[in-house]
């Protein structure tokens, strides 16, 4: 049966939380170029393209989602 690698030394945290946070500035950047916002044209809030306003329920100037709908959640069974 082979053997699996084994570290010589315990990795410090310092290293640890270097490597991982320069991964993280990476992919901050990353996700930041691909993230496309807009702003709404009826009230104005910042969204993304292509997808419905969460504050007004609206995309390209119709209305498609009724925020004053509220669903009500049954918790309990009524016996």
């Amino acid at each position: 049966m082979p053997k699996h690698p084994v570290p010589k030394k315990k990795t410090s945290k310092q290293a640890t939380k270097s490597r991982y946070s320069t991964f993280q500035k990476g992919v901050r950047k990353d996700l930041t170029n691909r993230v496309n916002l807009t702003k709404c044209s009826d009230c104005g809030v910042t969204k993304l393209a292509h997808h419905v306003c969460e504050e007004c329920g609206k995309y390209k100037g119709r209305q498609v989602k009724n925020l004053q709908k509220q669903v009500e959640k049954i918790t309990k069974v009524k016996a």
